[in-house]
């Protein structure tokens, strides 16, 4: 005797498979009605076959242009579309609809810029420089190093996970390898240990996504590209943000562990070891901190560009993995490998990114988005803070390169349209600094997207490696805290904007 299959969701999977079946079919009525359009056709006649998709929406204003522009990209998204082929590939359907074939030149136009800009040449290299270090094993070691040095410590693990993290920032510049990291190394001896969870793993998190703030984050050279700012001064714009964050997490730690010590107690008196062995220890940092020192030293003095500092890191993380005699071609290969993925994934986001934007600019949507929200009536720092609230959620759905792509091109320019005199009586930030200012506070958000529950990619990357008893519910609270104190150090950027530019006009004038 038969059965019915009444599991529901094998009914919504098969319904979700008829439903992709009759969309493709559609899709390609679709296109083989506008190639015989194109063939057969003349594309400035009024003879057709059943319709014409060229330029149909041409006489589509501006205001509605928008809602169906983004509603696309929302819709794409929330399908699971990867969002560097649904930019790329909603910016071409949008170029064709509103314009004709021949507008489809936008394309290599907007192409072509990144192409030949030598900046973005630093990325590949930066993550190669990561991935060689991870690979040599220096951060295990590192981690050890610190964890003997502060485990003695009430909190003093996940005090030695953030200083660790710090130290890792200025090494990798990549997020969710400081992450993962981190939670496979650090998390196990605070469990062990007996931490709070919230504690351990909020300062993982925290810990983790400082890589986008402290020099070399590749976040900041794409910013730096796309809003045409230096990329050595922004470095330096983000170092004391970055370490005042870090600084943030430590007091936050250490606080709440002297006033209840079962949060984070301290390893046994058994496991410590003396100053001596302590300062023998540090030998083990000596080759990825001077790497690290060099790299940052040649950038900031103004001697190497970012992809010659770049480069001269990565022959010297090959240098340090052979000096721990841990390099091989399989780790060379295994590295070259992760760096092509990963610099990949960045370029075709540019690529289809700067496509939709660069035609929605061009359509008149800068000027739509500018006028609207300038016309709020909102003073500059409300409008401000409107933008840095859009960031955030912007963080919780999409992934950081696309929304410094998507956002940036457009944020920028109505920043630059405003005055920003000060609060409470305090120095206000002058013209120039402007750029620099927002690229700071940009990169901040970026920190807190990446906690803000409950799509803040950290969470995700923490949940990877958690013990199955640690539940969602837990990482979103252990996230909490640390997100507000993001939150007060964007603040105090915001109220003393010296914090950014001080260091910056100091060495650059």
């Amino acid at each position: 005797m038969s059965t019915v299959n009444s599991n529901p969701v094998s009914a919504i999977g098969r319904l979700g498979h008829y439903l992709m079946v009759l969309s493709t079919l559609a899709l390609a009525s679709v296109v083989v009605v506008e190639i015989i359009n194109i063939s057969f056709f003349d594309p400035w006649g009024d003879e057709k076959f059943l319709f014409r998709l060229e330029g149909a929406l041409a006489d589509v204003p501006i205001g509605p242009l928008t809602y169906l522009m983004f509603g696309s990209l929302l819709v794409a998204l929330m399908m699971g579309l990867p969002l560097a082929f649904v930019t790329g590939g909603l910016g071409v359907v949008f170029i064709y609809l509103v314009g004709d074939a021949y507008m489809l030149n936008i394309i290599p136009g907007r192409i072509f810029p990144f192409m030949i800009n030598s900046d973005i040449a630093a990325i590949p290299l930066f993550i190669f420089m990561a991935a060689m270090l991870e690979r040599a094993g220096l951060i295990e070691e590192m981690f050890n190093v610190v964890y003997k040095w502060m485990g003695g410590l009430t909190g003093g693990l996940a005090t030695a996970t953030i200083v660790a993290s710090t130290i890792l920032a200025a090494m990798v510049g990549v997020i969710g390898a400081a992450v993962v990291t981190m939670g496979i190394i650090a998390l196990p001896a605070m469990l062990k240990r007996a931490y709070d969870h919230k504690i351990a793993l909020g300062s993982i998190m925290a810990g983790g996504t400082l890589g986008i703030l402290i020099p070399p984050s590749i976040l900041a050279i794409l910013y730096a590209v796309v809003a045409q700012q230096s990329v050595g001064e922004l470095y330096l714009g983000a170092v004391i943000p970055g370490l005042l964050l870090s600084v943030m997490y430590i007091a936050y730690v250490t606080i709440r562990t002297k006033i209840n010590p079962d949060l984070g107690p301290p390893i046994p008196e058994g496991e410590r070891i003396g100053l001596g062995e302590k300062i023998g220890l540090l030998k083990d940092l000596i080759a990825p901190i001077g790497l690290v020192v060099l790299v940052l030293g040649l950038l900031f003095g103004g001697i190497a560009t970012p992809v010659e500092a770049a480069g001269i890191g990565s022959f010297g993380a090959i240098l340090v993995a052979m000096r721990h005699g841990v390099f091989s071609f399989k780790a060379l290969q295994e590295a070259s490998i992760t760096t092509a993925k990963a610099s990949a994934m960045v370029l075709w986001i540019m690529f289809g990114a700067s496509v939709f934007v660069g035609f929605y600019i061009l359509q008149g949507g800068q000027a739509f988005i500018t006028e609207a929200i300038l016309g709020t009536g909102l003073s500059a720092y409300g409008i401000l803070f409107m933008l840095m609230v859009l960031l955030v959620v912007l963080g919780m759905f999409l992934d950081w390169v696309g929304i410094l792509l998507l956002a940036v091109p457009i944020f920028v320019p109505i920043v630059k349209a405003l005055t920003f005199e000060g609060l409470f009586g305090l120095p206000g930030v002058d013209g120039e600094d402007v750029v620099l200012w927002f690229g700071v506070l940009y990169l901040v958000n970026m920190q807190m997207s990446f906690l803000s529950p409950p799509f803040g990619y950290a969470l995700f990357y923490i949940r990877g490696v958690c013990p199955p008893e640690i539940s969602m519910a837990t990482i979103f609270r252990s996230a909490l805290v640390f997100l507000a104190l993001q939150a007060f150090g964007l603040l105090l950027c915001v109220i003393f904007p010296g914090i950014v530019t001080w260091l910056p006009n100091l060495v650059y004038g």
